[in-house]
């Protein structure tokens, strides 16, 4: 308890969230009616005077009554409703939700969530490696989209995109919602334009912050 305050009054003091959000009492406060943060306050100034004029009528609360409240709410958290949402999500969400309660219930909460943290990062970087770059071709001319980061994981694929494109094509390089293009994918752009000429490829440059190489 003592670690818990210590932490949430820090984390406040810097602009930061409370360490633990305590779900449970959260949840319990919505379910009733609660719509401000006035329930959290309200419930912390009243544990507080509980604590302190009885003690021991607190102490008397059955223990198999409390947990049965945290079974209600756990369960509303975690209905097979929820379940059937996610998946319905497609598997990016699903298997980092799914992973994350399991890892949960045969470890403990921390490794659990720590777990289940590396495999959302997982697929998040998945996500975004798919779909920084994209390759468009119609009647022979193709279009190479440079979108968000473009970081030098997408090196090895960009190269054998570009390796693909057959002689004597007309080919656009758009940038334009690129954010930010790391330089082994600059080096990858200028090779290829440098060696267009050979294979009597058009190159056309849009939306880049710097200048790329041009064929002469």
């Amino acid at each position: 308890m003592v670690a818990q305050g210590i932490g949430n009054s820090v984390s406040g003091l810097i602009g930061g969230l409370p360490v633990t959000a305590v779900i449970v009492r959260s949840t319990a406060n919505i379910s009733s009616g609660a719509k401000t943060k006035m329930s959290a306050i309200f419930h912390g100034i009243l544990l507080m005077v509980l604590i302190l004029a009885i003690p021991g009528v607190l102490n008397k609360i059955p223990l198999s009554c409390l947990a049965a409240i945290l079974f209600l709410v756990g369960y509303k958290l975690a209905k097979p409703a929820i379940f059937v949402s996610v998946y319905e999500k497609g598997w990016s969400q699903f298997i980092p939700f799914a992973v994350t309660v399991l890892a949960i219930l045969f470890t403990d909460l921390l490794i659990g969530i720590g777990i289940g943290m590396a495999f959302g990062l997982f697929f998040v970087i998945k996500t975004n490696f798919q779909k920084s770059i994209r390759f468009t071709e119609m009647n022979g001319n193709y279009l190479v989209q440079l979108q968000k980061d473009v970081s030098f994981l997408n090196k090895a694929p960009l190269m054998k995109e570009l390796s693909k494109i057959p002689n004597g094509c007309q080919v656009i390089i758009n940038a334009e919602k690129a954010r930010f293009i790391d330089h082994d994918i600059q080096e990858v752009l200028n090779d290829f334009i440098l060696t267009s000429m050979d294979k009597n490829i058009e190159v056309t440059t849009e939306g880049f912050r710097y200048k790329l190489t041009q064929t002469v």
